[in-house]
């Protein structure tokens, strides 16, 4: 099932994919509400299209956003950085949130070295502590497509990755969730990343020295994770810093990333 939380006559709805439209969710609340109560959707006979709609973030009001760093073999190797021995995480703030189609958007005068990372999002569904391995998949709610847009001048700049990673909008998700019983298997997707029609990045999950159930143990054992909160899975190889030259976003381009069995999510860049 596809569940995308949108904008709809001046109110946050929640709604099913369908092959006609979006089906409109019986239910009073955002996403992580939804998350939370644990029930399935009870979908009203009301469908929309989607040209009438305003997509927002899959998930709102996330209480963490957590990104893995060099989890793909290939991308570590073009940043000359070491293979981490267990899961490189940094924190991206909510407010860096974004949806489909809206724009990502900075100050020019703060930084010139935007780029992007294609990335498979995981969303918790249940409150996680000390989950074993074994057990992690279950907590599972779904998966989305992220971009995981990042000021380089400014991660590298500051010794640490929190600020370059935080901008308001540097946090695309959707453009809705695919939930976990369609991908039993989330080790077996291509992800893809296109900048202005050009492929960037074209690789597959099943590359992650990080797998899913691991990540989500690791993190589970350090803090507890909570219904809607977020994990970024890393990037693979082919982001913009490390090629060369280097290749930045700039106003008026289009950055498309891609999860195979979820979907594509499309931004244009604004500098402001």
């Amino acid at each position: 099932m596809k569940i995308a939380q949108f904008y709809y006559e001046n109110r946050v709805c929640l709604g099913v994919i369908e092959a006609n439209g979006i089906a409109v969710i019986d239910f009073d609340g955002d996403m992580v509400d939804f998350i939370k109560r644990g029930e399935p959707p009870e979908i009203s006979s009301k469908i929309i299209s989607l040209e009438e709609i305003k997509w927002a973030a899959p998930v709102s009001r996330p209480s963490k956003i957590i990104g893995l760093g060099l989890n793909y073999k290939d991308h570590a190797e073009e940043s000359k950085g070491k293979i981490p021995e267990v899961p490189l995480i940094f924190a991206k703030f909510p407010n860096s949130l974004n949806a489909h189609n809206e724009p990502i958007t900075w100050d020019a005068n703060l930084t010139r070295k935007v780029d992007f990372e294609v990335e498979l999002a995981v969303i918790i569904g249940e409150k996680v502590r000390d989950c074993p391995e074994s057990e992690a998949m279950k907590a599972i709610f779904g998966y989305t497509c992220a971009n995981d847009v990042s000021a380089r001048d400014l991660q590298f700049g500051d010794g640490q990755w929190v600020r370059g990673k935080s901008l308001d909008t540097f946090c695309p998700l959707g453009p809705w969730i695919v939930t976990a019983d369609e991908l039993p298997d989330p080790h077996s997707l291509k992800v893809r990343c296109w900048l202005n029609g050009r492929l960037m990045q074209d690789s597959h999950t099943s590359l992650m020295i990080f797998r899913i159930p691991s990540v989500v143990s690791f993190l589970s054992h350090n803090f507890t994770l909570l219904p809607g909160d977020v994990i970024l899975t890393g990037t693979p190889s082919g982001v913009g810093v490390f090629r060369d030259p280097s290749i930045y976003m700039k106003d008026g381009d289009e950055v498309a990333v891609e999860v195979e069995r979820i979907g594509r999510l499309v931004n244009t860049c604004r500098t402001r």
